[in-house]
């Protein structure tokens, strides 16, 4: 077996659980709501605190990835992701549960950029939409059965074996890595600013926790809390940037947004995450909602999409490979947009098969668009600048998701309070117009959101490898 193919199942090992683990415990929240006695906003923490964690990390693993070996690396984040699952496993109270998800969320967050960092390595630009594909299969295949998982070892085993199950596979993972990970990435060992570690942390996570934040507050964007939050984290991230700008040797090289394939595709890229993460939020509301489908039927209604959308990103990374960029990303916008203005007039009246053909279509669309603009945003860089342009992209999935939900969520609010006025007592019919108004507003946004992501599209063309002295 080819050492790259040896590198590249080891890596999909470790990942799998990782990423299995993000959604693992989304269907228990519940029962933990009742075995620890807290509330829901308390509970969301265990969602909400994981994805601060691995948003504040992200800008560190350029420098990582280039302090430490593969091996080393790879070894050290899955040996930290064990410790959080122990803690966690064996938690007497919800903050050491807490705790050990939040250690949890170090390992993982710093594992995606170091794997695809190891990946733009290992494979030459023709080869690594082959192998972007196959790693999306894990990255989109894990999370998408995690519920269903969650759901059967929950009701069989308890909530502590969510945990316990993934312990054997982390350790597995770990001794492969041992056996036969041999290092990809240069160990440079490059100087770590402080200062700019301070500011990118504190910006990503208040950003995030501000718009994660929107939805559950009185007033939303306009709350003086959720507003001085947002405030707070643009103007660290700006002072970051303007840092990193004055640093010979800095954290964040963003010089990767002069090569004009990656600032494209990284635009497409948020787009499609912010429409991806608002509705896996919105719809589930709108179908146990108007449509009074249960939760269990909700999940059984979004499975096939879920699915299919991971069994395809192999067959997509090789035909990424073959044609490029452009015969992949414009159809699968075009898609995408249609989708989500059929969203945008939705009733209860629609058959239950019509909402499942709809969201196969979104999640083949986004496999269509997601794996393809990022391996060509990521081909446009030279070898240097692969740990910042994959940390980057890493680092925009949780402020984006964060800012997708968030604004989805505040649109259709707005919507539904505005079809309620001058109702004092609605009736249930009442309501469930209301808020099929408020999904109609956010959906109409996200047509806007996806066509200007469609129109960016036309400008994309198919990377080349540059040299290492190449000016841009």
């Amino acid at each position: 077996m080819k050492k790259s193919n040896i590198i590249m199942y080891i890596f999909m090992t470790g990942a799998f659980f990782t990423f299995l683990n993000e959604t693992l415990l989304n269907i228990a929240l519940t029962e933990l709501m009742h075995y620890f006695k807290v509330d829901a906003p308390t509970v969301q923490w265990l969602a909400t605190g994981f994805m601060l964690v691995m948003g504040m990390l992200m800008p560190l693993s350029a420098s990582l990835v280039q302090w430490f070996s593969t091996r080393r690396m790879f070894m050290g984040l899955m040996t930290v992701f064990l410790i959080g699952t122990l803690i966690a496993g064996f938690a007497v109270n919800f903050q050491m549960l807490l705790l050990g998800r939040m250690i949890q969320a170090a390992g993982t967050g710093l594992l995606m950029p170091t794997i695809m960092t190891a990946m733009l390595l290992l494979f030459e630009p023709h080869e690594r939409g082959k192998a972007m594909g196959n790693f999306g299969l894990v990255m989109m295949f894990a999370p998408a059965i995690g519920p269903t998982l969650s759901g059967i070892i929950v009701d069989l085993l308890g909530w502590r074996w969510l945990f316990f199950l993934v312990v054997p596979f982390v350790i597995g993972s770990i001794l492969l890595a041992y056996r036969f990970l041999e290092n990809v990435t240069e160990v440079t060992k490059p100087k770590i600013d402080l200062v700019s570690g301070i500011l990118s942390s504190l910006g990503v996570a208040s950003v995030i926790y501000g718009f994660s934040s929107v939805s559950t507050s009185e007033g939303a964007f306009l709350n003086p809390v959720v507003l001085a939050t947002i405030i707070l984290g643009a103007a660290a991230l700006l002072a970051f940037g303007l840092r990193q700008r004055k640093l010979a040797d800095p954290m964040l090289d963003l010089s990767v947004f002069k090569y004009p394939n990656y600032s494209r595709g990284m635009f497409i890229f948020v787009v499609v995450v912010m429409a991806l993460f608002a509705s896996n939020i919105v719809m589930p509301i709108y179908l146990q909602g108007p449509m009074a489908f249960s939760a269990k039927v909700v999940g059984m209604i979004l499975l096939p999409g879920a699915l299919l959308n991971g069994l395809l990103s192999p067959v997509m990374g090789r035909i990424f490979d073959r044609i490029g960029p452009r015969k992949m990303i414009i159809p699968g916008l075009t898609v995408l947009a249609s989708v989500m203005l059929f969203y945008s007039f939705i009733h209860p009246g629609i058959p239950v098969y019509i909402f499942i053909a709809a969201y196969i279509l979104l999640m083949v669309s986004i496999s269509m668009i997601m794996m393809p603009s990022n391996t060509n945003a990521l081909n446009q860089l030279p070898k240097k600048l692969y740990p910042h342009g994959t940390a980057i992209s890493n680092m925009m999935q949780p402020i984006a998701g964060a800012m997708g939900v968030s604004i989805f969520i505040s649109i259709m609010t707005h919507g539904q309070k505005k079809a309620l006025e001058g109702i004092s007592n609605p009736t249930a019919s009442q309501l469930n117009e209301a808020l099929t108004t408020g999904v109609h507003h956010s959906y109409w946004f996200a047509t806007f959101l996806v066509i200007s992501g469609l129109i960016m599209s036309f400008f994309i063309t198919r990377s080349t490898a540059p040299k290492e002295n190449t000016n841009v």
